[in-house]
């Protein structure tokens, strides 16, 4: 999967001249909708078919600051997957130096609310997923 990359913009910057930490989950979220789009399913397919993907929990650990023009680099990968629940890790570089890292959690749901199982809804992309957490841990060992 390729980083998604992306320029730090003025008004996301507060008073410091430095981003504001809520822009990273902006971010976040954008990186991921590439990341999905990279597997070859995009969230507006998913969600033609009736599959929502909300976020059960997030977290950032913030190591340094970027600030207006900057670029910077947001690679997702796959930190478990279990049909239901998808967790998703985010690594944001500016010039190779990591600036925040960060995980959301997400459920798979219909549109009556109903927990799904993407392995039953959309066999293709469970599959998809499952192959990313595999390559992600044999890179790990």
């Amino acid at each position: 999967m390729k980083p998604y990359i992306r320029k730090v913009q003025y008004y996301e910057t507060d008073m410091m001249g430095i981003a504001h930490h809520a822009n990273y989950i902006h971010w976040m979220e954008e990186a991921r909708i590439d990341f999905m789009d990279q597997l070859g399913y995009s969230y507006a397919q998913m969600e033609g078919h009736g599959i929502f993907s909300p976020v059960r929990s997030l977290a950032c650990d913030y190591k340094h600051p970027c600030t207006f023009n900057d670029t910077i680099a947001i690679m997702v990968s796959v930190e478990a997957f279990n049909g239901a629940r998808l967790v998703l890790r985010y690594e944001i570089k500016k010039d190779e130096k990591l600036i925040c890292e960060a995980r959301s959690e997400h459920a798979f749901m219909d549109e009556k609310g109903q927990i799904l199982r993407l392995k039953r809804a959309v066999p293709e992309l469970s599959q998809k997923i499952e192959l990313l957490c595999e390559h992600n841990e044999s890179k790990n060992e």
